[in-house]
């Protein structure tokens, strides 16, 4: 597989030059300073493909292509965002820019409650604290409803931390879950927004009323509108899996597990319309088998993200794990993609915060030392699988 690297742009703290130096092949990247559902202008493309290539690297996936509120609840501006959807589609395609990430969660992206907890070897990592963000949803976001979505110990434990959580405590968990995570990746907030707690309750009332189906049914008719262009340039669209792979926060979330993934592949039944195979958000929900699924979807996965999760069933919680353990099983399944598609991009993700990371200005999850050690992890197994 093409090693690739998620990179933030000329601002990114982590230069070309030196993802050159670690082995880097492929440059994974978006325009970030434009807003979901507007046009991605021709000459902004070039401008950032041609900086990627001065450095001796390509433009191997786009991630992401946004896709806008509007068009993933269906609202009265979905046709326009569409429309400016394909334009800057279109525009890819004539530079040669053909892989195309993007998900289709409503409101939210990721989502982790910690987003430097410490490990036992002393380095951080992100982390999904099920009670934490229980205590968030009913306590700080105070949604209606909240409770019941919660088991009894996870409520037992998020009340009891209510009682106890310190305004720098509670500030803290604002941060992580709608600012930090949310911010770099989607745009819906930053640093700068007032009120966050009321801004976010705002875009969860847009989806009052939209189910599984309705979303379902807004996600087959974006594609059905984009295949043609997509088939014209040859771009494969990847959606990537929901993460975490369960519902939160009353959404409905469509990417979870193996049944989502084949109504997904089947609505559209076009080889552009296919999966980013992100091991470690598949792997984070205990009813999924990492293996059997890439088996399953090996061939219609345009992108892979090898990252790996642990998690504990009885509490909710899962975190980010080593790219050698945990539920992931990168050993495994490396060889299943080396085999069916060895042309496919990859990138590692998530990885720890070592020798440094943490005093620097990185986005939570995309630390260098520690993305660094994982890439090194990743091609010593790939290189094992070449030998054999």
């Amino acid at each position: 597989m093409q090693l690739t690297w998620r990179w933030f742009g000329r601002k990114d703290p982590i230069s070309l030059q030196m993802l050159r130096q670690i082995g880097i092949e492929g440059i994974v990247t978006s325009l970030y300073e434009i807003s979901p559902g507007k046009i991605w202008p021709t000459e902004q493309i070039a401008d950032l493909n041609d900086c990627i290539k001065s450095s001796g690297l390509v433009w191997s996936v786009v991630e992401s292509l946004p896709v806008s509120e509007e068009i993933k609840r269906g609202g009265p501006l979905r046709e326009e965002h569409i429309a400016n959807y394909i334009t800057s589609l279109e525009n890819l395609g004539r530079l040669g820019i053909r892989t195309v990430c993007y998900n289709f969660m409503p409101v939210i992206d990721w989502i982790r409650t910690d987003l430097a907890r410490e490990r036992a070897d002393g380095t951080t990592g992100l982390y999904f604290d099920a009670a934490r963000f229980a205590c968030f949803d009913i306590h700080i976001l105070e949604r209606e409803g909240a409770r019941k979505d919660y088991t009894a110990s996870v409520l037992e434990r998020a009340d009891a931390l209510a009682k106890t959580i310190t305004k720098a405590e509670r500030d803290e968990l604002i941060d992580s879950i709608i600012i930090k995570t949310q911010g770099f990746v989607c745009g819906n907030f930053d640093d700068d927004t007032i009120n966050p707690v009321g801004a976010f309750r705002e875009l969860l009332a847009q989806y009052e009323g939209i189910d599984t189906d309705a979303l379902r049914s807004n996600l087959k008719y974006f594609l059905e509108r984009i295949m043609p262009v997509c088939n014209e340039y040859d771009i494969r669209m990847c959606i990537h899996p929901d993460d975490p792979p369960f519902p939160v926060l009353g959404l409905p979330r469509i990417c979870g597990n193996k049944e989502d993934i084949e109504w997904i592949l089947n609505a559209v039944d076009d080889i552009h319309n296919g999966l980013t195979f992100c091991a470690g958000s598949l792997s984070a929900g205990a009813h999924n088998d990492v293996r059997e699924l890439a088996d399953l979807f090996a061939d219609r996965t345009a992108f892979v993200h090898l990252r790996s999760t642990d998690c504990n069933p009885q509490t909710g919680d899962f975190w980010e794990e080593s790219h050698l353990k945990g539920r992931g099983y990168l050993k495994e399944i490396i060889p299943i993609f080396e085999t069916r598609q060895p042309q496919l991009p990859m990138r590692v993700d998530h990885g720890q915060c070592m020798l440094g990371d943490d005093k620097m200005p990185y986005n939570p999850g995309y630390s260098f030392h520690g993305r660094m050690h994982a890439l090194g992890q990743v091609m010593g197994m790939m290189a094992m699988v070449k030998k054999d």
